[in-house]
């Protein structure tokens, strides 16, 4: 079935469930992402390669990037408490080496920029902010791991090791963490993905009793928890602005901010949120104008009862819709395409992508990951055979400080 046969098919379907919109030609401006994980080297790099294999790789990667006319590339720096960049406050990353603390040889995030950059892409550098390690028994520490050095911040939970959002201190060594980049290097933006406070393991609760006691100032411990994020989530944009103002800030958060079950202006779902599981008030952020961007992952499927792929972007549609200062990119699930289910049906992500695109709101999508659109020749061919056949600039944000982007990608007219 040809593209134009399938999205009328599609638009007859959503007319008569009520859902209106037309479905718009190839955009001249918008925003063309894709992620780069480094966490567990799950996309770049082979921690066992020379600097030079690894810079070689990312190099291939841009080039992919480029071929596929995307126009931004999402990159993980700071998956662990660690760094892929000279730091002072963070510990040379073990994803580049092996060894957490050795140096690699060269400064990747430097590499990483210029190779971006000189195909037009733009560079957003994106961080964990609390996460200390993917595990609880780790491995040994550099000596200025915060895991060493403040011993104090750090929790265990879920398999893992944290850092607790609770304590004053912790939240400004992350800023000052984000801010030694925004300093130094010639990024783009910075980016957080959906981990704020952990999501839930079990029924244990994070181990914040003594934060809490300390500074809960007898509110309720839920709203002190998201009142914590939202203070972090503020201090970043200013600390941000107040340096390079031209410098984005953008958020992908869990899609769902809450659902109609639990409050009347959440989405029609009935799964759990960010809200409600990551202390994560998403929504305010936007209301607040405390992000240039928010690019919710929408990874559920079309018409899925608990989280409906459709009404999640409805939802986020009309929170947008009254802030001309936040722009709205999607983030689609390019991993899942293949699975069992509703993801087998190879249509699944360009209807997903063809409704998006019947919303003036939606300015964009950021895919997960690079790999997935690399491997999926159906998938990568897809896209730049019918919805990036030519190339896009990114969206203006005129409310930004002005800063030369002579490398961003032309347009095809």
């Amino acid at each position: 079935m040809s593209r134009m046969m399938r999205l009328a098919a599609f638009t007859l379907a959503f007319v008569i469930m009520g859902a209106i919109g037309v479905h718009a030609a190839e955009k001249k401006d918008e925003f063309r992402g894709v992620w780069i994980a480094t966490v567990s080297n799950t996309n770049w790099p082979d921690k066992t390669a020379s600097a030079d294999s690894q810079k070689a790789a990312f190099s291939k990667l841009m080039d992919e990037a480029e071929a596929m006319n995307l126009n931004a590339v999402v990159v993980q720096i700071r998956p662990t408490a660690d760094a892929f960049y000279k730091s002072q406050l963070n510990p040379w990353s073990e994803y580049l080496t092996g060894t957490q603390g050795k140096d690699p040889g060269y400064d990747p995030l430097a590499y990483m920029v210029q190779e971006a950059h000189k195909r037009g892409l733009e560079f957003h550098a994106w961080f964990n902010p609390f996460r200390v390690s993917m595990n609880e028994n780790e491995k040994t520490w550099a000596d200025n791991s915060v895991a060493v050095t403040h011993p104090d911040w750090v929790v265990d939970y879920g398999g893992q090791k944290w850092l607790d959002p609770g304590l004053p201190a912790v939240r400004k060594y992350v800023v000052d963490s984000i801010m030694e980049v925004v300093n130094n290097y010639d990024i783009d933006a910075i980016h957080f993905d959906d981990y704020f406070y952990p999501y839930p393991a079990g029924n244990r609760d994070f181990p914040d009793d003594w934060s809490y006691g300390a500074y809960g100032n007898g509110m309720d411990k839920a709203d002190w928890r998201r009142a914590n994020i939202d203070t972090f989530i503020k201090s970043v944009n200013q600390a941000i602005k107040s340096k390079k103002d031209y410098v984005k800030f953008g958020v992908s958060p869990l899609g769902i901010w809450r659902s109609k079950t639990v409050d009347p202006e959440g989405s029609s779902s009935t799964a759990a949120g960010s809200y409600d599981m990551l202390y994560a008030d998403t929504r305010l952020w936007v209301q607040k104008d405390w992000v240039d961007y928010i690019a919710p992952q929408l990874y559920w499927a079309l018409g899925y009862t608990p989280a409906p792929y459709e009404n999640l972007l409805n939802f986020w549609a009309d929170v947008v819709k009254d802030n001309p200062k936040v722009h709205l990119y999607i983030g689609e699930a390019a991993y899942r395409v293949g699975e069992s289910g509703a993801w087998r049906d190879v249509s699944q992500l360009p209807r997903q992508m063809e409704l998006g695109d019947s919303y003036p709101a939606v300015k964009g999508y950021i895919f997960y990951n690079i790999d997935s659109l690399i491997d999926n020749l159906s998938l990568r061919e897809e896209l730049t055979g019918n919805f990036y056949q030519t190339t896009a600039q990114i969206p203006d944000m005129p409310w930004l400080g002005g800063q030369d982007t002579a490398y961003a990608a032309n347009v095809t007219d």
